[in-house]
This record gives C-alpha cells, sequence and structure tokens, in this order.
C-alpha cells in the first residue's frame, strides 16, 4: 500500500480538537488494511514530523432497519489516534 493511500482524512470533532490541542493527539480515518507502522510512516511523511504512538480501532457499522430487515447505513471504518512528540504539530488542525 503507498503511503498517500493509508489516510483517508482528518476527523474533525470537539473531542479530537481538545486532543490536538492538551494532549499532542490528532485523529485520522485510515484505510482498513493499514496496520500500525502504516499509519506512522504516512503521517511522517505528510506532515514532516516524529510520531511517538499510534492507537487503532475500529468503529463499527451502523445499522438501521427497513420491515424486518436489517440494512447497514454506514460502513465500518478505521480511525487511528496519532500522538505526536512533545514540540511537533500539524498545521492542518490549527487555526481553524
Amino acid at each position: 500500500m503507498h503511503v498517500y493511500e493509508v489516510i483517508r482524512r482528518p476527523v474533525i470533532t470537539e473531542k479530537s480538537y481538545d486532543a490536538a490541542d492538551f494532549e499532542n493527539k490528532f485523529t485520522f480515518e485510515v484505510d482498513m488494511r493499514a496496520n500500525k507502522l502504516q499509519i506512522k510512516d504516512a503521517v511522517e511523511t505528510a506532515f514532516n514530523v516524529t510520531v511517538e504512538d499510534v492507537r487503532v480501532l475500529v468503529v463499527p457499522a451502523k445499522t438501521g432497519r427497513v420491515g424486518r430487515r436489517k440494512v447497514v447505513r454506514k460502513s465500518p471504518w478505521k480511525k487511528a489516534i496519532v500522538t505526536l512528540v512533545p514540540g511537533d504539530s500539524i498545521q492542518y488542525f490549527e487555526g481553524v
């Protein structure tokens, strides 16, 4: 998998902004096939920072009902919480 195919988008929520401001942790939606080492390399290459830790979790699918059938409204996706070395920052999250 190519480095620029790993990161899909930043996750922009109030909780992710607080983590970025106070704990130097940044949240991204990543490809389901990516592992921690690939995520670390992708963030370091794309944003020119040093990554200290990577935490990964899979957000489960959201289901709904149509009559008696269960349908998938939103498919599952993988979230990565990346902790940077103190002093590093990603400019994309600042000033928004």
